[in-house]
């Protein structure tokens, strides 16, 4: 009598792809040989697995998968709209930040007491507690060194100072260990940007503080870290002149090259989509994937975006300013001026009484983690953090 363990591999990696990828655990459990290969390699790779899931995306403090299925997006009739549907293995507790890095999932608690590591191919989760305290006004990014250890990046900001940079820590998954450097730094991240994954390294949207005939300035920049050397690396330029009132959105292609959103009332209401044609720690060229004029976004947040080369369409996910919230969409923009507006649903004001009654409001923005690509990196349980200063 066959049974499912008997089940060529090839056959099995196709069931394996047809289920969505926060359900395998239940597929795992019905096979003691099935649990025991899907660990220890990834079943979930086939063309037909990578068409129907996407990544993941915060709603009301949660982490949801999303499906969205662009392939009929020049057929209304074929064309599907996002499926989004909260995590249940996340589902006590609140996330505010979520980053992707080749696999694995770095969320940051709402309160900002507690990071969570979470593969959500192996449905193991990894808890990381702090030196001391985590601070409001930290930054975090996650990678790996040329050995494939992964580690986060901590950026311990003072926003009571104008955000001034005061080093920035480094936790290895590995050796379970903090390591502190207390290096100043000529430039400073906004608190709404965050950095994404590019071959284990992070790159940020950064201004660069320069001081021009007395007054100080800011120029934007790309600024990157090298999880390696565990350093900072040389800041690189944008294609274009930015100004203030200018929206950046910083997002990759497959992690293979980086794309910047430019959104600029000054050059006409023009919005942009530049990609990488090469990056190095010392020099980047750009090459121009869209160019929209006369587009007013006018209220909107731009939050994240992907892109899909194969159908050269760009999805922007935004918020719009609403009367109870904020309304949460996606812009598709397509060849021949292609475009469709989905809705995604309201992001409710959730807010928090302060001292004197008064209410303060909270948001969880439209991050969307795309293009995720499931790993069968193990996490380690939790055992008793080590600290240690690094150099300066």
């Amino acid at each position: 009598m066959t049974t499912m363990s008997d089940l060529p591999l090839d056959l099995t990696k196709e069931i394996f792809s047809r289920v969505p990828l926060t359900s395998l655990s239940s597929v795992r459990s019905t096979c003691k040989s099935w649990n025991s290969i899907s660990k220890s390699q990834v079943l979930c790779e086939s063309a037909a697995g990578r068409k129907q899931f996407l990544g993941f995306m915060m709603k009301d403090f949660s982490v949801c998968s999303m499906k969205f299925d662009l392939q009929g997006i020049q057929n209304e009739a074929d064309f599907v709209n996002p499926s989004i549907k909260q995590v249940s293995v996340l589902d006590q507790v609140k996330i505010s930040q979520i980053f992707q890095c080749e696999g694995l999932l770095l969320c940051v608690t709402r309160d900002k007491s507690r990071l969570l590591v979470w593969n959500p191919y192996l449905g193991q989760t990894r808890w990381i507690q702090p030196r001391n305290t985590f601070l409001s006004g930290d930054q975090y990014a996650l990678g790996y060194d040329k050995n494939r250890k992964h580690k986060i990046l901590r950026i311990l900001g003072d926003y009571k100072s104008g955000y001034m940079v005061l080093g920035y820590e480094i936790f290895d998954l590995s050796a379970n260990t903090w390591k502190v450097s207390n290096d100043n730094q000529d430039w400073r991240i906004d608190h709404y940007q965050r950095g994404v994954s590019l071959k284990g390294h992070t790159y940020f949207l950064a201004k660069e503080k320069i001081r021009i005939g007395g007054t100080n300035n800011n120029i934007d920049c790309i600024l990157s870290f090298d999880f390696t050397t565990e350093r900072f690396r040389k800041l690189l330029p944008l294609p274009f002149k930015s100004y203030y009132s200018d929206k950046l959105v910083l997002s990759c292609v497959r992690e293979e090259q980086l794309a910047v959103l430019h959104y600029s009332w000054v050059m006409g209401q023009a919005l942009e989509i530049w990609v990488t044609k090469k990056i190095d720690p010392g020099e980047v060229s750009w090459s121009k994937f869209l160019r929209l004029t006369s587009w007013c976004m006018g209220d909107i947040l731009p939050g994240s975006f992907f892109i899909d080369e194969e159908k050269k369409v760009v999805v922007v996910v935004y918020e719009i300013r609403i009367l109870t919230g904020r309304n949460q969409s996606a812009h598709i923009l397509g060849p021949d001026g292609y475009f469709k507006s989905v809705n995604i649903g309201e992001t409710r004001y959730i807010g928090r009484r302060i001292k004197h009654g008064y209410m303060i409001s909270e948001l969880c923005g439209p991050l969307v983690c795309s293009s995720y690509v499931p790993s069968s990196v193990q996490l380690q349980t939790n055992q008793p953090v080590k600290s240690e200063e690094g150099e300066n």
